[in-house]
């Protein structure tokens, strides 16, 4: 497997990863169901919490808490399973990407 390796991430590639991460949830009816379960976010109010920071910092936090599924989403995404990490530590208000 090749990942496209960088260390840093700007917060428009961090908010890209995010949406991508929620589409692959999405697309996973027991990963979406638990999502669900967990957050209390229904289908409904997706479209409209996109657009937030801490929403995608969220969707990126359950994501990493599920290590299968963020090694599968990984490997589809070709990236490194560290930056998701990256990422949500941008996007929860962490250093810019490091």
């Amino acid at each position: 497997m090749h990942y496209a390796h960088k260390s840093a991430i700007s917060r428009d590639e961090a908010e890209t990863l995010a949406l991508s991460a929620l589409r692959f949830l999405a697309s996973d009816p027991a990963l979406w169901s638990r999502f669900e379960a967990l957050t209390g976010v229904d289908a409904a109010s997706v479209r409209r919490l996109a657009a937030e920071p801490d929403f995608l910092a969220g969707v990126l936090e359950f994501l990493l808490q599920h290590e299968s599924a963020l090694l599968v989403f990984c490997a589809h995404e070709d990236i490194a399973p560290e930056r998701p990490a990256r990422a949500h530590r941008l996007l929860s208000g962490g250093a810019y990407g490091a």
